[in-house]
């Protein structure tokens, strides 16, 4: 039902065999739940070489989730009124994030910090939501599980 897997770029070539049974369980999974820690310098990079790993996979176009996780760690430097230098990433307020993000993924995407417990029960009810509509589409005769409204 779940599993982590973690992806490391420029994987050492001995260990890319016992790394591919991992990924077998991406080509197998019905929902892909892509946690990211939005509060690393990078995290940008780190989300791109996920999809870029996700389409050689031929799995980018499986359901998924992107739970952009530690917001209570997330930094950024504000610039000074009168500063007319372009914004840069460093310079996004977590709110610019949050609108950027959820703009580029159609709302499929959750903010949380998993230590102070903000938005986790809207994570679980998401991911429920989600799990119930995958199971409805796959079994429509088995929707015992749920309740129907």
């Amino acid at each position: 039902m779940a599993d982590t897997v973690g992806f490391i770029r420029k994987l050492p070539t001995d260990l890319v065999d016992s790394f591919k049974s991992t990924l077998d369980e991406v080509r197998e999974a019905d929902l892909l739940v892509h946690v990211v820690d939005i509060s690393h310098p990078d995290f940008e990079e780190q989300f791109a070489v996920v999809e870029k790993t996700l389409t050689e996979l031929e799995c980018a176009d499986k359901p998924s989730m992107i739970v952009f996780n530690k917001i209570d760690n997330y930094t950024f430097v504000k610039k000074d009124e009168d500063d007319l230098t372009p914004i840069t990433k460093e310079n996004l307020t977590l709110e610019d994030l949050k609108r950027t993000w959820m703009a580029k993924l159609n709302d499929n995407c959750i903010f949380i910090s998993a230590r102070e417990k903000t938005n986790v029960d809207e994570l679980r009810d998401r991911l429920y939501a989600k799990v119930r509509e995958l199971h409805v589409q796959k079994y429509p005769y088995n929707d015992f599980l749920y309740e129907t409204e």
